[in-house]
């Protein structure tokens, strides 16, 4: 007999992904939160827990202190998701950033000096 593979982590994951995002544009009030995007969202099989990538604009510290207010925000957005999602019991969040943007900026700078220096 075949197993069915589950979409629901999926479904979660968007939906927390939607949440965290719809927060960041309209309800954010900790100074500390800068330009932040959610880039993905990964829920655990269990639903429990999520971890939540996001890229953050600017400096290190800048990005440290982003981190930090949504980490304390992390408790308001899982109240929010209980409210929104039918589970017994809301994902807990923990925010991680994505250097993965970072990256690929600094890649592209590079090939466009070597570009430069070769013409």
């Amino acid at each position: 007999m075949k197993r069915r593979t589950s979409h629901r982590p999926e479904r979660v994951a968007e939906a927390i992904r939607q949440t965290v995002a719809a927060f960041l544009t309209a309800d954010v009030r900790d100074p500390r939160v800068g330009f932040v995007t959610v880039t993905a969202v990964e829920v655990s099989g269990d639903l429990a827990h999520a971890r939540v990538r996001v890229s953050v604009m600017g400096d290190d510290a800048e990005k440290a202190k982003s981190l930090e207010g949504l980490a304390s925000a992390a408790r308001f957005l899982r109240a929010q998701l209980a409210k929104g999602l039918p589970l017994r019991v809301a994902p807990e969040l923990r925010f991680e950033l994505d250097r993965g943007l970072e990256h690929a900026q600094q890649i592209d700078r590079m090939l466009r000096g070597l570009k430069g220096g070769a013409g």
